[in-house]
């Protein structure tokens, strides 16, 4: 999306091993598109919104209705066209607070929020599919510092959240369960990989993880939609996403960086045996704030190694406070 011209609230120090240097962003910053009251890149002006804030991006991968192309004729060379709608959701009016500083009850609006706007997706004519993601720290592509998260919603479901619902209905045909259903519980016998949990969710390193501290949220119930969420459910996810990426700024006492989305059932009206809901975390820091992971060479051309092992990344990660570094009364260093 386009984003304003803003300062990054981390500068990192330079040399492997080191910490990022603290910088504090301001509250509000006059040159971020994203900030309460500011005008946008096409000229619209943002309200001066109080809490969340969901706007039409401006510069949408997706756009409602857009003409077919043809299909060449050639197996070799097949093209689909994709049209759809793509947002943005603005955390807070904070042009300085990410998700890891804001408390649960700030989260849980953030939660309804996306459970609202996939609602209203799911309703809109020719969407089959809501993608909600966030792409946090510039380390990950993001291009504007205030916390915010993108949410696109396609005519079609996606390469990846399909090759998953087909794996997930081919294990629930063969045993009458549900893949992660089952997977939960045996992480939670094992205990070696789970991160955090409350009642409702459960914070892990997949066994299959490819970044160094990869993780997935999963629901304990089965639930396949954001919206199929209790009032309960909801509030408990606010819980474990703070916990969560507490956890991460606390690793190397920076503004972690990671990409995130959420996996669900499709809307397109169908059933999809064996779906449940879940999100997935792709951080890119490997041993410090300055040192990352990078996919390259064998890992490009054959196979992804693992630099560390998913069960020494959940310990570490279990190991870490759940009072933020830079609040007042964590007792942690802040560099």
């Amino acid at each position: 999306m386009g984003a304003g011209v803003a300062a990054p609230a981390r500068a990192a120090l330079a040399g492997p091993g080191r910490r990022a240097a603290t910088v504090h962003a301001a509250q509000y910053d006059p040159g971020c598109y994203l900030c309460p009251g500011n005008t946008r890149a096409h000229g619209e002006r943002n309200p001066a919104y109080s809490a969340t804030y969901a706007f039409d991006n401006d510069f949408p991968a997706l756009l409602a209705g857009a003409a077919a192309q043809a299909a060449a004729g050639d197996e070799l060379f097949v093209t689909q066209p994709q049209s759809g709608r793509c947002r943005v959701v603005c955390f807070s009016p904070r042009h300085d607070l990410t998700l890891a500083q804001m408390d649960a009850c700030a989260i849980r609006a953030v939660v309804d929020t996306w459970t609202d706007e996939v609602d209203r997706l799911a309703h809109t004519d020719g969407i089959g599919y809501v993608q909600v993601f966030e792409n946090k720290g510039a380390a990950m592509g993001c291009s504007n510092p205030h916390p915010h998260c993108q949410i696109w919603a396609s005519a079609t479901v996606p390469h990846l959240p399909a090759r998953k619902l087909a794996m997930q209905q081919r294990y629930a045909e063969r045993h009458g369960r549900d893949l992660l259903g089952d997977y939960v519980a045996r992480e939670l016998e094992l205990g070696e990989r789970v991160v955090c949990r409350n009642d409702a969710w459960v914070a892990v390193v997949p066994f299959w993880a490819v970044w160094p501290y990869e993780a997935m949220v999963v629901p304990v119930r089965l639930v396949d939609d954001l919206r199929a969420l209790t009032g309960d459910e909801r509030r408990l996810l606010a819980d474990i996403l703070r916990r969560l990426t507490v956890r991460y700024d606390n690793l190397f006492r920076c503004s972690f960086p990671y990409s995130m989305g959420w996996h669900g059932r499709p809307v397109d009206g169908r059933d999809h045996p064996g779906c449940r809901l879940h999100a997935v975390y792709f951080p890119p820091l490997l041993r410090s704030a300055t040192v990352r992971k990078f996919l390259v060479g064998y890992e490009m051309t054959g196979e992804p190694q693992r630099d560390l092992t998913a069960e020494t990344a959940a310990a570490r990660l279990r190991s870490q406070a759940e009072v933020h570094y830079l609040n007042p009364g964590a007792g942690l260093p802040a560099e």
